[in-house]
């Protein structure tokens, strides 16, 4: 008998950011071969404490467009500055026909924001904040980055 040691195993280290799957859909793509379907993720990506981040990538199957969308989505961390859970001010963006209006709410009121931008705002952090989609549209796409876009806004205004 050889004297073995027990083999360790190594331990990955943990990722500091919770994604969650906004959106899946099949794409078809008509050619003169057929038709080509591929899957295309959605995810939001997230520490809870100021930072998030979207990905969006297609897949030969829901696995490999998922994990194509989370890479990118820790990729493109954006830095939320937060002042007391909320966000210092009102801000708005516009991305396609997705127009969101994110104003600041007091302490305990709680997220008064559905879909799409509260999901947003659970992965960023914020815990008080309305907001309103002020376009026409219910692409889950398009409202994710107007949501982004109007975060990405923020910045701490410095007194003098």
């Amino acid at each position: 008998m050889r004297n073995e040691r027990p083999r360790m195993r190594q331990e990955k280290p943990r990722d500091e950011f919770d994604s969650v799957l906004l959106g899946l859909s099949r794409v078809t793509k008509v050619t003169a071969g057929g038709k080509n379907l591929r899957f295309r993720a959605v995810i939001i990506a997230g520490n809870k404490a100021g930072k998030v981040g979207l990905g969006v990538a297609k897949g030969l199957d829901v696995a490999q467009a998922v994990e194509k969308a989370s890479r990118l989505a820790r990729k493109n961390i954006v830095e939320i500055p937060l002042a007391n859970e909320t966000i210092p001010y009102e801000v708005s963006a516009k991305v396609g026909a997705a127009r969101v209006l994110l104003k600041p709410q007091r302490s305990g009121k709680g997220l008064v924001a559905g879909g799409t931008v509260r999901v947003v705002a659970v992965m960023a952090g914020i815990k008080n904040i309305s907001s309103k989609i002020l376009g026409t549209t219910k692409n889950k796409l398009n409202n994710a980055l107007a949501t982004i876009e109007a975060l990405k806004k923020l910045r701490i205004k410095r007194l003098k």
